[in-house]
């Protein structure tokens, strides 16, 4: 509550309003695709076009994919051009991508949906331009609050899963895409008028060099954290984009025999949604959550736990094919577990890298955006050879479980050299 109160005498409020807005908003488009992955494929079925579960996977894994490498070139463009260009610039693309979708969706093809999803990435990569652009009107004591409101975009996800597959239910899926580029145009202009970089007598740039990422990416530290969140970040949002195809491919005629009332009138598509959503829901809110306990245990004490949970409730899926309740109920812990791991991890990385805590955010929010492309892949890839998702399970549990075997590697030489002096429990 001290840290709201202080926000009030500091900074510039309708910046940190903006970037909040920009990033939320963003987070939404990103992942639209993954709520809409069954009527697309419906719709290109009627054009004759049949998508494979290898082709499904291509389509939800490239907004991911080119989100995480754009988080360095916008990073790039927020030191040159200024966060404020850097951002108009990218969501002019996105509603641009976003809009030919809509106009085109009655005789688009699956090549132009690839496109468009390398247009979505942009999206995905506003995370490297709202933090900066919040962080850089307030004081050091002031960070984690306004990082923390201007990066709390993971909840657009919820938003695409609770209301996507009910507009496309009632309009038709290009209406989601007409309604996102409607919301993204609004929020265009709204952060044009309220958004403005930090004046240089506030904040002193010291802009990014590729020789600086170079540096750091030699040291075997940074790829301990990008291994840590590939997996903890790469997992939510891999299994965001992917949750429906799962729940329609395995869990198609339970929901479909649900009674209760306030369902019984849903679309099996809508009710995928719903229960993805609410997964989804616990990963998105719990991150802050996961930080504090990490403050609270230490972040490596943390991610054991995390991880470690993650681990047996994958390994628990791979095995049986659980009833659906049972089911929604593991992939709640397995999505809240992720949530709090992403939190975990940020916990740590401050503490070992906090002189260059702004490269290394983009490096690792690079990694994790690969960990979910390789995530929505690997499931792709299992149902297509295997005829489900088990052996996919299994080997996002076997990588789950080299990260342990990797904190209990580095966790000594951690805290008797950096963390020895960091500030903070590790």
């Amino acid at each position: 509550m001290a840290n709201f109160k202080a926000l009030k005498g500091e900074g510039h409020w309708p910046t940190l309003l903006a970037a909040f807005l920009y990033f939320d908003f963003s987070f939404m488009v990103w992942t639209m695709l993954g709520p809409l992955s069954t009527e697309i494929a419906e719709a290109l079925a009627t054009t004759g076009f049949i998508m494979s579960a290898s082709q499904k996977a291509t389509l939800l894994s490239l907004p991911i994919l080119s989100g995480a490498l754009l988080r360095v070139l916008l990073g790039f463009g927020v030191d040159k051009f200024g966060p404020k260009k850097t951002a108009l610039i990218s969501q002019g693309i996105v509603i641009s991508a976003l809009f030919f979708t809509y106009l085109q969706a009655d005789a688009i093809t699956y090549n132009q949906l690839l496109v468009v999803a390398l247009g979505l990435g942009f999206a995905g990569a506003s995370f490297a331009v709202a933090l900066p652009q919040a962080g850089q009107w307030y004081p050091p004591k002031l960070q984690g609050i306004v990082l923390g409101i201007a990066g709390a975009g993971n909840i657009g996800v919820v938003l695409d899963f609770l209301f996507a597959p009910k507009i496309a239910e009632h309009w038709g899926w290009s209406a989601v895409f007409l309604v996102g580029a409607v919301l993204s145009s609004i929020i265009f202009v709204t952060y044009m008028f309220m958004a403005k970089d930090a004046p240089s007598s506030v904040y002193k740039s010291n802009p990014k060099k590729l020789k600086d990422y170079g540096k750091l990416l030699k040291d075997k530290d940074t790829w301990w954290f990008n291994l840590f969140y590939a997996i903890s970040f790469g997992g939510f949002v891999g299994f965001a984009g992917y949750m429906k195809v799962y729940l329609m491919n395995t869990y198609f005629d339970d929901m479909q025999s649900i009674g209760l009332a306030w369902l019984a009138e849903e679309n099996v598509k809508v009710m995928a949604g719903y229960f993805g959503a609410l997964c989804i829901f616990a990963g998105a809110v719990l991150r802050p959550i996961g930080g504090g306990i990490a403050d609270k245990m230490g972040g490596i004490k943390s991610l054991y736990i995390f991880y470690g949970t993650v681990a047996v409730m994958a390994i628990i899926t791979a095995s049986i094919k659980l009833p659906f309740a049972l089911a929604i109920l593991v992939l709640f812990i397995i999505m809240a577990s992720l949530g709090m791991a992403n939190g975990a991890v940020f916990q740590l990385v401050p503490q070992r890298f906090g002189k260059d805590i702004g490269i290394m955010t983009g490096i690792i929010g690079a990694a994790g955006g690969l960990g979910g492309t390789a995530l929505i892949k690997t499931l792709g890839w299992s149902k297509g050879a295997f005829d489900g998702y088990s052996v996919g399970f299994l080997i996002f549990a076997a990588v789950v479980l080299v990260a342990i075997t990797g904190i209990s590697f580095v966790k000594t030489r951690w805290r008797t050299t950096w963390g020895a002096q960091a500030g903070g429990i590790i």
